[in-house]
């Protein structure tokens, strides 16, 4: 079994969106992905991207993906990377895939001068928080993460406080 990984191209969009499709399904969430195909294509690809994508293949059929990008840390005055998306087919999880795919992203992370590599996983999903236990990752209990989206962030973005609100 040969587990490679390589980042990702513009023909892959359709592949990363099924990827992200199946991840919603298992966080509950699938409702939530509005993305298209082009959406993934020109968000993920376009030359002025923040946003970087990694294919996951065994034996060269792809099994899984991630998407990242660099962050910043005022408190180490050092760029981090925040990874948005790792996700393994289920026949191939504990192939050893999803531990390739993050030492890799840790890799690329430490090549770059990135003091950090962060993310977030759902409180129910104990077996991601125990893979991320078993190599040494910690929670960062004492932080809340927040958001704005949609219509919430187009209300308080335009000073609509009462949409804001809602």
């Amino acid at each position: 079994m040969k587990i490679e990984i390589r980042p990702a191209q513009p023909e892959d969009a359709a592949l990363i969106h099924a990827y992200i499709t199946e991840l919603a399904i298992y966080e509950r969430a699938e409702h939530e992905v509005i993305a298209s195909v082009e959406d993934v294509r020109h968000s993920l690809f376009a030359a002025d991207s923040p946003a970087r994508g990694l294919i996951c293949s065994i034996d060269g059929l792809p099994v899984g993906y991630a998407v990242y990008f660099l962050s910043y840390s005022t408190w180490l005055g050092r760029k981090g990377m925040y990874l948005e998306d790792l996700y393994i087919s289920p026949g191939q999880r504990g192939s050893g895939a999803g531990k390739a795919l993050l030492r890799h992203l840790a890799q690329v992370a430490v090549e770059s001068g990135c003091g950090r590599l962060e993310w977030s996983v759902l409180d129910w999903n104990e077996p991601a928080i125990q893979f991320y236990l078993s190599i040494g990752a910690q929670p960062q209990d004492e932080w809340v993460r927040y958001r704005l989206a949609g219509e919430g962030l187009q209300a308080f973005a335009a000073g609509d406080k009462t949409l804001a609100a809602a």
